[in-house]
């Protein structure tokens, strides 16, 4: 028996309901999360991150430190912390790193909800002693040198810690020389509101 028009129609109509449904499941809690961190208030709370224009992350193939290759599609559903600079870690860098881990640290259950990405902006290689000293940093050398231009200014010249959403948009930026405790409540905030990531 040949599919009627009609029965056509139906079986269409159910495969684009159940998408919908799918893409509803994975897109509404951090539509929600959006909402509650840049459009609802409560009383006496500020957002502390600068909102940026949420843009998908473009030219993710790349390698992780020992050369294999990485993608950062791995990361998705998670928020990811990024620091984008060079190998050769200053201070202003090794801040960065300290105040990703205890950010993390103290989301404590939550903490396993959120990635810590250095973004490799040259060829060379990071301390060891440093590596040593963060402990799940993922270290990650883009294959595209112009990823770095999709975050604000040089490479993180003006010392940002950006955060990822867990669908892979760039999305919030962290003022130069943040406070830890507020960086602490804003992402407090968001995977209160989000259910995913």
């Amino acid at each position: 028996m040949h599919p009627t028009a009609g029965m056509i129609l139906s079986m269409q109509l159910t495969s684009r309901s159940k998408f919908l449904l799918l893409m509803g499941v994975f897109v509404v809690p951090v539509v929600a999360a959006y909402l509650a961190y840049f459009g609802w208030r409560p009383a006496g709370h500020t957002n502390y991150g600068e909102l940026l224009k949420v843009t998908p992350l473009q030219q993710i193939a790349g390698t992780a430190l020992e050369g294999a290759p990485f993608n950062l599609d791995a990361l998705h559903g998670k928020w990811v912390m990024v620091h984008v600079g060079a190998s050769n870690c200053d201070a202003a860098c090794a801040r960065q790193l300290y105040l990703m881990r205890q950010i993390r640290i103290a989301q404590g259950k939550e903490q396993s909800r959120i990635e810590r990405l250095w973004v490799l902006t040259d060829r060379g290689a990071p301390d060891a002693a440093l590596l040593q000293a963060h402990a799940g940093l993922r270290v990650w050398r883009p294959t595209d040198t112009s990823f770095v231009a999709q975050f604000s200014g040089a490479p993180n010249r003006d010392g940002h810690i950006y955060l990822v959403d867990p669908l892979g948009n760039l999305m919030l930026r962290f003022p130069a020389e943040p406070d830890a405790k507020r960086m602490m409540k804003d992402l407090k905030l968001l995977l209160k509101a989000s259910q995913i990531g």
